[in-house]
């Protein structure tokens, strides 16, 4: 097979490749549009191979396939660049809170003051769960994993909302877009408060996104609990800087079971346990069992040796990321956050945190990770706030579910509203027995 682009019939400025190849010892040729986004690579549009041809495409893991078009999020690993509508991550970080880049990807701007201040009702309204649900939460073992309970609230919030679940409705979709936003941090503090037995604390209206969250997480009915600001501009930052990465494999789940028209609950929950999987949200949690295995500082030369050497099994986890091939944007952001947290909780002489700025200092110097482009990501920055702040381990995946639900929220609405998306429908390359008469039981 060959191609090459040239200018087609099909349209006087479309650009074409064309296919070339032989079935059946017979030489034939079609042509293939060429699309161009905004930003990024073109695409070739297969959707009529097959058709064409009789041939399908072999793309494991999809690393190189369009699944659709999306106007949301723009990521560039080889520049370190992640984009929300045309918006750098540094930017919205530096200047935004959570909810204005909640509806940045929800609507496609940020909000100017009146926008802003009735978004936030909107959502601030939808913030309390359903009594009967703290009957859901009962039914689960003290020890449950809060990912396992987050799957199976958020999957049972549809029992409960039978008034936004026809998404042929746009007030509907709407309302059950608010409703996920709001109620995420809700339930995700609840998962805690019963793995600890403590008492369920109800959300408080009066303050900002992350406020709210840290306030349910840790305050008790015993004593006033005054949110460190320092701590809750930190978790505001993360929860900006995972809203939302692209067409990855949670926001492709939502995206695939929103396709056949599931209710919208349903499609957030598949996208939590999607994001449950340890290659996937479970990064910034194995930082820390890392540099628990490290131990002490004298022991970091001797893990980097590990590091560099291929046939040694040890990984640096949270170096390098497998989309940004020069720096993470997020990780820069982060880094700053970070030191801040630590001087304002006082442990940056913890020996745990000692730790991991000694390796984050180290692995900045070494030639051999400047070299492979080893840089701390956003993952390591991360787990070391999540640390210090207080919070288990256990939750740091549902600290990442709490953030992404605005993009998937936001990926599925746009689905919904695209005109040519079909219910997903991947094909195989199929590697298995060829037909075979059948031997009955007495036979064989």
């Amino acid at each position: 097979m060959s191609s090459q682009n040239k200018t087609s019939s099909l349209s006087p400025q479309m650009q074409v490749a064309k296919l070339t190849f032989s079935k059946n010892g017979i030489e034939q040729s079609i042509e293939i549009p060429i699309l161009s986004g905004t930003l990024g690579p073109d695409v070739l549009d297969i959707r009529d191979l097959y058709a064409q041809t009789g041939y399908l495409t072999y793309d494991p893991g999809f690393t190189s396939t369009a699944s659709c078009e999306s106007s949301i999020t723009f990521v560039d690993g080889e520049k370190g660049l992640l984009l929300h509508r045309g918006y750098t991550i540094q930017d919205l970080a530096t200047h935004c809170d959570f909810l204005e880049v909640a509806h940045l990807l929800l609507y496609g701007e940020v909000p100017n003051q009146t926008q802003k201040i009735d978004f936030e009702q909107n959502i601030i309204t939808h913030t309390m769960l359903h009594e009967q649900l703290i009957n859901f939460y009962q039914g689960f073992r003290r020890d449950a994993h809060p990912m396992a309970i987050m799957v199976g609230v958020v999957g049972a919030l549809s029992s409960f909302y039978h008034d936004s679940l026809d998404l042929k409705d746009p007030e509907q979709r709407e309302l059950a877009s608010y409703r996920l936003i709001a109620k995420m941090p809700s339930i995700a503090a609840m998962a805690y408060k019963y793995s600890v037995g403590q008492p369920f604390v109800y959300p408080r209206n009066n303050l900002k996104y992350a406020e709210n969250f840290i306030h349910m997480m840790f305050s008790l009915p015993s004593y006033d609990y005054q949110v460190n600001k320092t701590v809750a501009q930190a978790i505001n930052k993360i929860f900006i800087l995972h809203a939302d990465h692209e067409q990855n494999a949670s926001t492709s789940t939502v995206r695939l079971a929103g396709s056949s028209a599931a209710n919208p609950f349903a499609c957030i929950a598949s996208g939590i346990a999607s994001l449950w999987g340890p290659a996937h949200g479970g990064a910034n949690e194995a930082v820390l069992n890392m540099l628990k295995e490290i131990g002490t500082k004298d022991q970091i030369p001797e893990f980097l040796k590990r590091a560099k050497d291929k046939n040694d099994s040890f990984r640096l986890m949270g170096f390098g990321h497998r989309v940004y091939k020069n720096f993470d944007p997020r990780a820069i952001v982060l880094k700053e956050s970070c030191h801040q947290v630590l001087d304002a909780l006082g442990v940056k002489k913890d020996p745990l945190f000692d730790l991991a700025m000694e390796l984050e200092k180290i692995a900045l110097q070494d030639d051999y990770f400047i070299e492979k482009k080893l840089f701390p990501n956003v993952d390591f920055y991360s787990g070391i706030i999540l640390q210090a702040v207080g919070i288990p381990l256990s939750m740091f995946t549902v600290l990442f579910a709490v953030a992404r639900t605005v993009g998937w929220v936001s990926q599925w609405r746009e689905m919904i509203g695209d005109p040519v998306q079909k219910i997903g429908r991947p094909r195989q390359r199929y590697i298995g027995p060829m037909q075979r008469p059948f031997i009955p039981l007495k036979e064989r």
